[in-house]
């Protein structure tokens, strides 16, 4: 064998070596010897608030969509701009500005630290958060490994950049999807999560008054369904007025979102784009022919491959302090 062949085969052995240990360092239970009640005290936080506030799970799950999209996830989302760098974090990027949380987050936090200094990341916080809130309201159980380091870069730019757009279309969510290692069968059933979701007019009032410029009304978008949003929710148009992407069912985490797509009344020209393509069209067919319980299992698998996006483990990053700031 040539050097080139032996050299190419010891490549692939490296990488190999190097995908394994990643792997091994995100796991089950990698809290269970230096703070054995971690996940315990996130679960019982969540249990005991989220039933008092529903649709905040809703916003846990799109946070730690938001996080993992940028840098991987690392908590990145959660660092606040400071003065003294003048850096601007991606928290004031315009996807993220009606993020909420926040707070529940750092409460959580608080309470892991009073336990075990140090140890619980921000970055497994999220995480572990998403997950449990969303069994909170009925919703499905997945499996969460944990061992993620907290990142210490937050870039605006990137947000604004990485985070899918509620206005994308089809070729542009297929791109962001597949730079993050997920494909469409990610983009449609995670898109699942709309089901319990709420949106603020100003991300799809474009499609009600404004599509093209000219004062029209998005085609793909049902007729009948935009009149009534023009005549009672969006009618004006402001950064606080909010509509229930599932309604009449947004409390419950089921497969009515999707119904509701192939009706052309999801919100989002992203919701719509879903219907540009045969073979997204198609995943949701399947997942309206199925059960609710295999849709359940169809998101704990894409929503565990999306936690695993860009994770920093070992010796990357830091175990931060306080969420919203780098350690000093």
């Amino acid at each position: 064998m040539g050097q080139v062949g032996r050299f190419a085969i010891a490549t692939l052995l490296v990488l190999g070596i190097l995908a394994v240990t990643t792997d091994a360092d995100l796991q089950m239970n990698y809290y269970a010897k230096s703070c054995p009640k971690a996940e315990q005290i996130v679960l019982d936080y969540v249990k005991e608030h989220i039933p008092n506030a529903p649709p905040l799970a809703a916003a846990l799950i799109r946070m730690h969509f938001h996080d993992c999209f940028v840098r991987g996830c690392d908590a990145s989302v959660l660092l606040n701009t400071t003065a003294s760098t003048g850096n601007q974090t991606e928290k004031v990027a315009p996807p993220n500005q009606t993020l909420r949380g926040f707070d529940f987050i750092d409460r959580v936090k608080a309470l892991l630290e009073a336990e075990c200094p140090g140890v619980v990341s921000c970055a497994d916080v999220i995480s572990l958060v998403a997950r449990d809130a969303v069994v909170a309201t009925g919703g499905p159980f997945w499996n969460v490994p944990t061992g993620r380091r907290d990142g210490v870069i937050s870039n605006v730019s990137e947000a604004r950049a990485q985070i899918p757009a509620p206005f994308s279309n089809f070729s542009t969510l297929q791109t962001d999807f597949a730079n993050k290692g997920l494909h469409l069968k990610d983009l449609v059933v995670l898109s699942g999560a709309h089901t319990i979701g709420i949106a603020h007019c100003t991300s799809f009032t474009n499609r009600l008054y404004n599509f093209t410029g000219v004062g029209d009304q998005d085609p793909a978008l049902d007729s009948e369904y935009a009149a009534n949003l023009k005549a009672n929710k969006c009618k004006f148009i402001n950064s606080t007025t909010k509509v229930e992407m599932d309604p009449g069912s947004f409390r419950t985490f089921d497969l009515s979102y999707y119904r509701l797509v192939l009706k052309r009344r999801g919100l989002f020209q992203s919701d719509a784009a879903l219907l540009t393509d045969s073979r997204t069209k198609s995943f949701i067919t399947q997942i309206l022919d199925g059960s609710l319980t295999n849709f359940y299992q169809e998101f704990a698998t894409s929503m565990e491959k999306m936690g695993r996006i860009g994770v920093k483990t070992g010796s990357a990053g830091e175990i931060r302090k306080h969420c919203a700031v780098v350690n000093s």
